[in-house]
């Protein structure tokens, strides 16, 4: 078999050389070795997730690119087991346990000191489905520039950062890209004469200087027990992966409160909802209004594909939506995305983060201990402070040609 490099392959042919290959791997020397491969390959082509899912016709191999499923290859029945075996087997998971869903990784080092992936698989009715997760690369996202951030934006986040105290939250839902942004801020504040220290479930990028903690619910070794103890040790700056409960909420803030730095993520719509969720945390208006000092709203949208795109002049109906006036609608240019091999068909190629960054000054304090809902103390923001929403956001990626309507009406209405 002629093994093909995926740098040695044209980009605009990878998708179909990517098939080819594992194809005639099977036929060769049987479906094991594929997930290996698969891996090697997933890294090479930017993918965040492979996913074998078993189906009536065989298992369905699906790579996860720029948030979107793609579909690679089908395994013939008697081919699905070999590769749940495999991946189990290197993720060091129990191969006879076929019951009860099981949670694994595979090291770097067995990866050839390429990233961690995290392994999850569990029982269907058609067998074993099983979800690699591979973790971010180490050095990749290091500035709030290669976010995405607008300049206003990237200042009040260093000026939030900056702060000798506080909390400072990045919010939105699962695959939003949280997680980039609070390890960018952590990366910002990293300086040998401060004592940094993380608490993840899991640990997913590895940073030099940093003192990283992982959570274990089978010991009961959880995220508030991890707090309670960081606490006790001195630190300077705390990141906590991701705040699930109100225990783990209220502690978080009152160390907010005693000169300690506090990152952290949260599922939440937007930065007027992460107030009302504390709230629904039961946490005190005071030490709310105290101790954070910005709250990141963020999604990420597919960006257009430079390489295959077109230009067009928006209709009326477009041209409302972005808010475009009526005398400019001739002018106006915007991109979409012709789909081609490239990008896998979809006419994108990347994503870029769009955010709403609250800032918390005096007057939006007053707001919070007076008790005020999330959307009165945002649209205080937005009229008195100038804050961006997320849709403002992304109508300026597509206005600047980054992103389509498409993308931004998918993603955010």
């Amino acid at each position: 078999m002629t093994r093909l490099r995926a740098d040695a392959v044209p980009p605009e042919s990878r998708q179909k050389a990517l098939q080819e290959e594992l194809a005639s791997l099977i036929s060769v020397v049987g479906a094991a070795p594929l997930v290996e491969l698969l891996l090697e390959r997933a890294f090479e082509l930017g993918a965040t997730d492979i996913h074998l899912d078993p189906q009536r016709d065989g298992m369905h191999v699906r790579l996860r690119l720029d948030g979107v499923l793609h579909h690679i290859l089908r395994l013939d029945p008697q081919q699905t087991q070999p590769v749940v075996s495999r991946a189990k087997l290197l993720a060091n998971m129990d191969i006879t346990e076929r019951r009860f869903p099981q949670d694994g990784q595979i090291s770097s080092q067995v990866l050839r000191h390429r990233r961690d992936v995290r392994v999850g698989s569990g029982p269907t009715i058609y067998g074993e489905r099983i979800v690699m997760r591979l973790m971010p690369d180490d050095s990749q996202y290091s500035d709030l520039r290669l976010l995405g951030m607008s300049p206003t934006q990237i200042e009040q986040v260093h000026r939030g950062i900056q702060s000798p105290f506080g909390m400072i939250l990045s919010v939105g839902p699962v695959g939003s890209g949280k997680s980039t942004t609070i390890y960018t801020c952590l990366s910002a504040l990293n300086h040998p004469q401060r004592s940094l220290v993380t608490i993840e479930d899991p640990v997913e990028r590895r940073i030099d200087g940093v003192n990283q903690i992982q959570v274990d619910s089978k010991i009961e070794f959880g995220f508030v027990e991890a707090l309670r103890g960081v606490l006790r040790q001195d630190p300077n700056v705390i990141m906590v992966g991701e705040i699930r409960d109100a225990e783990t909420a209220h502690i978080a803030i009152r160390a907010g409160l005693t000169g300690t730095t506090v990152l952290s993520t949260l599922h939440a719509g937007d930065t007027g909802a992460t107030i009302d969720m504390f709230r629904e945390f039961q946490v005190p208006r005071m030490f709310l209004a105290d101790s954070i000092k910005c709250i990141i709203a963020q999604r990420l949208l597919r960006k257009v594909c430079t390489k295959n795109q077109e230009t067009y002049t928006p209709d009326e109906a477009t041209a409302e939506f972005l808010r475009i006036p009526a005398d400019r609608i001739p002018e106006t240019r915007l991109v979409r995305g012709i789909p081609s091999e490239v990008n896998f068909q979809t006419g994108y190629l990347g994503r870029t983060g769009v955010f709403e960054v609250m800032s918390i000054n005096d007057g939006v304090r007053d707001l919070l201990l007076a008790g005020k809902p999330g959307r009165s103390v945002s649209e205080y923001c937005q009229s008195e402070l100038g804050m961006v929403t997320l849709e403002a956001s992304a109508r300026e990626k597509v206005m600047q040609g980054v992103t389509s309507v498409d993308e931004l009406v998918r993603v955010l209405i």
